[in-house]
């Protein structure tokens, strides 16, 4: 009796596995799909390794530009569907074309990817998309799936009548490592993340398909040695065209802008910065 409900059980999470991966069509919702870990372990784990980042990332120092940053972020991350995370925006000196987010809410921003955007816009597209993978829980999702081989080994401890299935799993997910989990997503994700950051830019008035253009300057550009951001946002294919299947799906379109007038002198400044100026 007791084997029988744990293989209810293992099924029951298989199910929910499945029904997460199911194909989603433009304007249908986007919401986190399975996950072992809670809304909490998501900001905890993005605090206990933001406080690593923080002191092994060359974290730029002018305040200018780091306001700029966390004033466009916060600008962003207003919009409802962001969720309920605290995020936190930095500007990292590396001249290599990247941004990434960690569970929970911190996002770091290469100052090589603000030299590479065309217009406000762009990059405002690029911190969008990472901000829905933070409210989507695409890192602890992820963590979530590569812990599926070992919870039929949970369901059988002795352990699991004092501690839940999501707890002990999370523990396993966070042994896998950062790099290898957390932070290197599917394509599936990476196309929900483009859905909901075109939604939440154009919340904030800016051209959602900005994001898709600069995404697709950037896969034309990388050749075989694409940039670093692609290495863990691979490319669920034509970007431009579903994004603007998604825009067709919004209840209104604009007026957008690609600048609020601040991005030139911005992205002067970390020009020079990246040249060592």
């Amino acid at each position: 009796m007791q084997e029988r409900s744990r293989a209810l059980a293992w099924l029951c999470v298989l199910a929910l596995v499945l029904a997460s991966c199911a194909a989603r069509q433009p304007g249908d919702p986007l919401r986190p799909g399975f996950n072992l870990y809670s809304v909490d372990d998501d900001i905890e784990i993005g605090r206990m390794v933001s406080d690593q980042a923080d002191e092994e990332l060359d974290i730029v120092g002018d305040p200018a530009l780091q306001d700029y940053i966390a004033e466009l972020g916060r600008r962003l991350a207003s919009d409802a569907r962001t969720g309920p995370f605290p995020y936190t925006f930095a500007l990292v000196r590396d001249d290599s074309i990247n941004a990434f987010a960690l569970p929970g809410g911190p996002i770091y921003i290469h100052t090589g990817l603000v030299a590479a955007a065309a217009n406000e816009a762009q990059l405002a597209g690029v911190m969008a998309h990472e901000i829905s993978h933070v409210a989507l829980r695409h890192g602890t999702s992820q963590a979530s799936r590569a812990s599926l081989l070992q919870i039929p080994a949970i369901l059988a401890s002795e352990v699991l009548g004092q501690a839940s299935v999501g707890a002990q799993a999370g523990q396993l997910g966070l042994s896998l490592g950062l790099s290898s989990v957390l932070l290197n997503y599917s394509r599936n994700a990476e196309r929900e993340a483009d859905a909901l950051g075109a939604r939440v830019m154009a919340e904030a008035g800016y051209d959602p398909i900005e994001m898709a253009a600069f995404f697709e300057t950037l896969e034309a550009e990388g050749g075989a040695r694409g940039p670093e951001f692609l290495a863990s946002h691979p490319s669920p294919g034509n970007r431009t065209a579903t994004v603007r299947a998604e825009i067709q799906t919004f209840p209104s379109s604009g007026p957008y802008t690609a600048s609020t007038g601040r991005f030139g002198t911005i992205r002067q400044a970390v020009v020079r910065l990246n040249e060592g100026q």
